[in-house]
């Protein structure tokens, strides 16, 4: 696999993630994110040693979209902080089964066993909140295209509270999907990403189409968020 680079400079590497990419390495020894930027990083400048570079946030493997990574640690620890309270503007696009209308706001608890999330009471001990909002973008044969805006960054969360609305997304099989999309990939695509720059603090927007599995699919309306 070759990184899609968006943006560098001597603080962020931005990329496009691929759908099936691993963000970080696990045992399965499969691709990731992390070791395509630095083998990318290591080439380019010519680093003999180690190259750091700080996982900030993740997407799902089976989710694309766009993903930052630190170069420094100062950058880490600053951008860490933006994700953790919130700051960072995030939005995605998402095919579901059903035909869903109207717009509104999801506001939920979650928890998180064993690789599964599902919604609990706020009364749970280790229940986290999670909000986002979302708007239906266009419907046919079935199938919705929504705009969905994260308040929060919790593990599944777009997943599962959609599927707890009754759409889940297409290809979504681990919470309630019926039919596949792209082999194990889900149609679930980070849109745009927006955040001050950690150290010349700047605002910064990066946009990107969603991946070629989408192409014929609301395309028309999907240009007109992206652009």
């Amino acid at each position: 696999m070759k990184l899609d680079l968006l943006y560098l400079d001597n603080h962020l590497l931005v990329a496009n993630k691929s759908p099936g990419l691993l963000a970080q390495g696990d045992e399965t020894g499969d691709a990731d994110l992390l070791s395509l930027a630095r083998d990318f990083l290591k080439k380019k400048f010519s680093k003999p040693g180690n190259v750091y570079l700080g996982l900030v946030h993740r997407l799902d493997r089976p989710v694309s979209g766009i993903m930052v990574l630190a170069r420094t640690s100062k950058a880490a620890a600053r951008l860490s902080t933006q994700f953790r309270i919130n700051t960072v503007h995030k939005k995605y696009i998402a095919l579901v089964e059903g035909t869903c209308q109207g717009h509104g706001l999801c506001a939920d608890h979650i928890l998180k066993e064993n690789r599964i999330v599902r919604i609990v009471g706020q009364s749970h001990p280790k229940a986290l909140c999670a909000e986002m909002s979302w708007k239906s973008v266009a419907q046919k044969n079935n199938v919705s295209l929504l705009d969905v805006t994260l308040k929060t960054g919790r593990p599944h969360q777009i997943r599962i509270q959609l599927a707890h609305m009754g759409f889940p997304v297409l290809g979504d099989l681990r919470y309630g999907a019926k039919e596949q999309f792209d082999g194990k990939n889900i149609a679930l695509h980070c849109y745009c990403l927006g955040l001050e720059h950690p150290v010349k603090k700047e605002p910064m927007n990066w946009l990107v189409k969603p991946p070629p599995a989408w192409n014929g699919i609301f395309e028309k309306e999907t240009s007109r968020l992206i652009r």
